[in-house]
Formats: C-alpha cells, structure tokens, sequence
C-alpha cells in the first residue's frame, strides 16, 4: 500500500502497532504498517518520533516532498543486502558494450512510446501536426540502431523528446498554454502536473527497485553523479508516457482539472544577509565538494529531462524565459494523486509474462527484468511498449 499525506497540519503518530493520520484531535485515517511500502508527506506535515521508529522498524520507503511535490528527500531504509549482486551491477559501469545495448533498448522504448501516443492523438483530434511529429521521430530509429556512443543515444533522446512535447498540445482539447515542456519552473498547468507526475513515478520506481534488491544509483543513461539515482531515472523513462503523459492528457480532457485548479506563484525578492560582526569559521565546508542545496541542484530534480550535459533541446526544454511558476491548489493536487493512484491499480496485457497485471506490478516486473539482465540469466531488457 502507498499513501501520500497531503492535509497540512495533520501529524502521523503512533498507537500500539498502528499509524494514524491526524489533525487537530481529530483521526483521518488508520494504517496498518505490516501492509506499508510507501508513505510520502507533503509540505507540514509532522512525523512523531515513535510513529518515525516504527516506520524504521518495517522498513516503510517514506519520502519528503515540499507542499506542491518538489522531492526533498527519503529515509534511508536497509540497503539491499545481495553483496555480489551490487558488485556486478558497480562492475558492469566500466562495460562499454554492455551499457550501450541496454541505453539503446530505453531510447528506442521510450521514443516508441511517443509515436504510439501522438498516433493515438491523430486519430482522435484528426490533425496532421501529430502525424508529422510521430514521423519525425520514427526517422531517428535508424541512427539509434546504428549508435555507436551512449552520448549519441542521448542526443537522439533530446531530439525526439522535443520534437515529441511541441506535438503533444495537440492531444489537449482545450488551450492550456502548454507548448513545449517546461520544468524550472513549470509555467503552466500541462507542465506542473507533468512535473508533479513525473516526481511521483520516480518514487515508485524506487520502490520498485528496491524491492528487487538492485542499487538505485548504478545506471548509463543517466550520468551516475554524487547522490543521483541514476538507475531510477534510466528505468522510470519507458513508463513516462506509459503512465504519466497520458495520464495528463484526460486529467485536462476530462475536465478533472480545470483553469480554476492553479494558481500563480510570484517569487519573493529575496533578502540580502546582513554581514557578520566577526569572521566565521566555516565549520560546514563540504571537504569533498559535492554536496549542494537540493532546491538548486540537477542531483534530485526528478521531472529532468536532462540526462546528458548541455544538449541544446535539453536546455530548451528547460528554460522558463522568467516566467513565474504556476501550481496546484489544495483540492486538485488530491484529485491528481487520487487519479495517480488509480492509473496504477489499472490492469493490462503484460506480455513478458502473458497475464495481466497492473501497472504498478508492471514497475517491479521491469526491475526484476533488468535485475535478470545485470545477473546474466537474460539477454537483453526489454522496454514497455504501449499499445
């Protein structure tokens, strides 16, 4: 079970072997902790010390996010205790081959997806912009094959993503001003909730990897970096479209969300610090030199885009041209999370194993596969692909 706490100035405690969600003296909700995997807080919410322990004690993933889903950070429950299996996966960093054919088969998964989707839109908005966009990508399949660099698979990443979020306003029946994807900060309600969906799938992919056993940071797509699970954002890419993307589309078409559901953020100006009355020592000096404020930080910016450096459709993707940023109230990021939740609950075809299973089961099937591939009892991963 995964729970997301989103009632500002509720607190979960701790009665006997239960959790309580409460606000006030009055109770929300119970939870059973035995039947915990993911508990994720938004904003002020407070933890006490015993409900803390007893989340520690089962080893519940419990996440941090500030009030409109920005990830902050997670407890550190017990690493995954498969010693050999963490070695091979830290060994396999410095195989070449290995990492190009595993980069391939993501690109070519997720950029699959893309066209899937934008054909899907052509033939219910009956426009041709789609079309184009989807042939546009199609055409970058031939040089994915014949890549020869994991920075090239990159590159036609980058171009088919672009190509693929100027095309994607053409699925939403209404103008919502959304015309190319926009993360810091989003700057309008399409991007805000694709930022906001997109840190929520990050959370259950790390879940799912590490109800595996596999470690989150040791990936090739992404550039394992200080802190950055990498791992998570390579393998949360065949599901962005999957899950997220067209889980935007009928939020706004069917009206769940609404010009009404957001609001405009103006950033404060800020103020300038005083300067001390005598030298500092500075006893917080980072002797490694990589650890940095989160809010200003690519190492857990979920919704990136970016997994090279510097590539041009990346950064265009990114800049905001000074925008202020636009965010959820209180009600619509509940229904968002609700409809999340219910995206995963929904049941499909899995073809891998031929039965049908959800779409949460389905994130753990492909950690477990990539954990078939990294032991060798599997030749090559295998993305999801949207039908």
């Amino acid at each position: 079970m995964h729970i997301y706490i989103t009632t500002q100035g509720s607190r979960l405690v701790r009665e006997g072997r239960h959790l309580l969600v409460k606000k006030g003296e009055d109770t929300y909700r119970t939870l059973f902790v035995e039947k915990l995997k993911q508990v994720v807080l938004f904003g002020n919410i407070e933890l006490t010390p015993a409900a803390r322990s007893l989340l520690f004690r089962h080893g519940v993933d419990t996440v941090f996010c500030t009030r409109d889903g920005r990830y902050q950070g997670r407890f550190a429950t017990p690493e995954p205790k498969n010693v050999m299996l963490r070695k091979r996966q830290f060994r396999l960093l410095d195989d070449q081959d290995f990492g190009l054919r595993f980069c391939r088969e993501i690109v070519r998964g997720k950029l699959s997806n893309m066209v899937t989707l934008l054909m899907r839109i052509r033939r219910t908005r009956d426009r041709n912009e789609p079309k184009i966009a989807a042939r546009e990508i199609r055409a970058l399949f031939t040089g994915i094959a014949a890549a020869e660099t994991i920075d090239s698979l990159r590159g036609y990443e980058g171009r088919g993503s672009a190509i693929y979020f100027n095309a994607l306003r053409w699925g939403l029946q209404q103008d919502h001003g959304f015309a190319r994807r926009v993360r810091r900060p989003p700057t309008d309600p399409v991007n805000a909730v694709l930022s906001l969906l997109y840190t929520f799938l990050f959370n259950r992919v790390y879940a799912a990897i590490r109800q595996v056993n596999l470690d989150p940071h040791p990936a090739f797509l992404h550039v394992p970096d200080y802190g950055r699970h990498s791992l998570v954002m390579d393998l949360m890419e065949e599901f962005r479209v999957i899950i997220v993307d067209t889980l935007v589309l009928s939020l706004f078409n069917l009206k769940i969300l609404k010009k009404e559901d957001f609001r405009v953020e103006h950033p404060a100006p800020a103020a300038l610090p005083a300067p001390p009355s005598e030298p500092l020592v500075d006893v917080t000096a980072d002797p490694y030199g990589h650890m940095s404020d989160l809010d200003s930080s690519d190492q857990f910016d979920v919704p990136s885009q970016r997994m090279g450096e510097n590539t041009p459709d990346d950064l265009d993707m990114e800049d905001s041209g000074g925008k202020p940023a636009v965010k959820l109230h209180d009600d619509a990021f509940r229904r968002v999370v609700e409809n999340f939740e219910r995206k995963l609950t929904t049941e499909f075809y899995y073809p891998p194993e031929e039965r049908v299973i959800t779409y949460d089961a389905a994130l753990v099937a492909q950690a477990g596969m990539y954990r078939k591939v990294i032991e060798g009892s599997l030749l090559v991963y295998q993305p999801l692909q949207l039908k």
